[in-house]
């Protein structure tokens, strides 16, 4: 058996490799544009014949494309998020039809959802940004390849590497160069907004349980804790973990997202059902793992850039 895992060196890539490779051995190979990849391509630029020859090549018999653009302008986040998977798709269809795919998408793509309620994978979409929209273009890319394919819709992923980009990342920096300071004050924006965490290594566990399913899987699958949580209430939790013992303040400017979509909650009835997956970790373990994977500040350099953003949301 070959597994092919696309986005190999982002955060969710990270973890899936190091789950498939310890699951799988020797039978994963990594795909990208880094040059440490395996199989070198582009899915953002890489015309769909380039990538069929690159997927010949490597004859896979299941893919897992973790790549994925969470931030930069609305042009860049369609060439990857969009593109990209339209891309693939063709490329597979050429080259390995089939092959298992195993796509992740993002809870984003359902967009505001309605207080006290849980989104299933039937729930309308409608997208509150560029991040959203583009990720919601690769699922209908994926889901009507006419591949034997799977979009892992993916809550707000937390645990232990979660980059900058990500509000548990950028506060796990800020608290790391901050310290044990009773002066300091942690300036947030607006923290009222509910969000569904799941923890990166069952994240990882799901896309090894997609790729291992021994029959079809339905076309899309809610991946996340599966309970909404008050974003203060992270916060407040990661603060504790780290011994913080100053001041947190909101000003009230939090991120546009944050604003448009108040509350993020989904079900994982239909991956319970179809996979046998549930999370494993807790919220508690999850801020524990990542508090523990947060390096010195003089030490790993991030959180001395994590600081300098100290507004988020």
């Amino acid at each position: 058996m070959c597994i092919l895992v696309l986005g190999f060196n982002g955060y969710l890539g990270r973890h899936i490799t190091e789950h498939l490779r310890a699951a799988l051995p020797n039978t994963l190979l990594t795909a990208g544009r880094s040059p440490t990849a395996d199989v070198r391509v582009d899915l953002a630029s890489d015309h769909p014949g380039r990538l069929a020859e690159a997927l010949a090549s490597a004859a896979p018999d299941a893919v897992v494309n973790c790549a994925g653009l969470t931030g930069g302008d609305a042009m860049a986040q369609a060439e990857v998020n969009a593109r990209g998977p339209a891309t693939l798709c063709a490329a597979l269809r050429q080259a390995a039809p089939r092959a298992r795919l195993v796509h992740l998408g993002s809870a984003a793509e359902y967009g505001p959802g309605v207080p006290g309620t849980r989104m299933t994978e039937s729930a309308a979409t409608c997208p509150a940004g560029p991040y959203g929209a583009t990720k919601l273009a690769g699922t209908a890319a994926v889901t009507t390849s006419g591949l034997d394919a799977v979009v892992l819709r993916v809550g707000n992923p937390v645990g232990p590497g979660a980059p900058l980009t990500s509000l548990p990342g950028r506060v796990a920096a800020m608290l790391r160069e901050t310290g044990p300071d009773r002066r300091a004050v942690l300036w947030l924006g607006d923290l009222s907004a509910f969000r569904d965490f799941v923890d990166v290594r069952d994240v990882a566990r799901a896309a090894l349980l997609a790729v291992m399913a021994n029959r079809p899987l339905p076309s899309v699958l809610n991946i996340s804790g599966g309970e909404a949580v008050p974003v203060r209430e992270l916060v407040r939790k990661l603060a504790l973990e780290a011994g913080f013992p100053g001041l947190i303040e909101e000003d009230g400017e939090g991120s546009a997202r944050s604003s448009h979509v108040s509350w993020q909650c989904s079900s994982i009835a239909a991956a319970v059902d179809t996979l046998g997956w549930r999370p494993s970790h807790t919220l508690d373990e999850s801020l524990a793992a990542l508090w523990a994977a947060t390096g010195p500040a003089d030490e790993a350099g991030h959180a001395r850039h994590g600081a300098a953003a100290r507004r988020t949301s």
